[in-house]
């Protein structure tokens, strides 16, 4: 694999989350990791044809669900059935995952600690619950980079209000496995804008006096 150079590439699609009963137009992130002949995609949000689009003729890994929010992984099974490739969730998420797709299973897991290999580099599953049970964080510690989800967003943790979620465990999930990693690591968000570790430390202080 020497020589090889994993770069990452950044896709916002547009649908919308449902959950609860409600229904909320958003934006998500989809992170592409890779080379001119591989990749993992990160979050398969709303529209699989311009996921494959990005992809072009490169052979697909892996499909990496951060967690199974319904904007997450709803442009999952089309882009599996395009690429053939195989579809990764922790199986805490299973319950969510069924709301959305109840006829089609992932096709692996994710377990904490899990390393994925891809274009020479490799990503380490963090599992970091609270946004949902089996929520996922993905380090590449070559590239500098935390994919993180709906974990941790510029400006503090994701939203934890609703079914499944838990605000005292996300607490615990950030200041255990995120805060604990170099601050100058970049954290690529699964909505908005992306941030550094270092840059979220000081108010993440602040949220976890909150959550204890």
């Amino acid at each position: 694999m020497a020589g090889r150079t994993a770069r990452i590439e950044h896709l916002v699609t547009s649908g919308t989350f449902d959950l609860d009963g409600g229904s909320w137009e958003v934006d998500n992130n989809v992170w592409i990791v890779g080379d001119d002949s591989e990749a993992v995609v990160i979050d398969a949000a709303h529209d699989a044809e311009a996921i494959a689009a990005a992809l072009g003729q490169r052979r697909l890994l892996a499909i990496v669900c951060s967690h199974a929010h319904n904007d997450h992984v709803d442009a999952a099974p089309a882009l599996a059935a395009r690429t053939g490739a195989p579809i990764l969730l922790h199986p805490d998420d299973l319950p969510l995952w069924k709301q959305t797709h109840p006829d089609r299973a992932p096709d692996g897991t994710l377990t904490d600690g899990q390393r994925i290999e891809v274009a020479g580099t490799a990503l380490t599953v963090l599992h970091t619950p609270g946004h949902s049970p089996g929520a996922v964080c993905l380090y590449g510690e070559e590239l500098g980079t935390l994919f993180s989800g709906d974990t941790l967003f510029h400006g503090g943790p994701g939203a934890t209000g609703r079914s499944y979620s838990h605000f005292p465990t996300i607490i615990d999930s950030i200041r255990d496995r995120l805060l604990t990693l170099p601050p100058q690591t970049v954290v690529r968000t699964g909505h908005g804008d992306s941030t550094t570790i270092g840059a979220e430390a000081p108010s993440l202080g602040e949220w976890i006096a909150r959550g204890h």
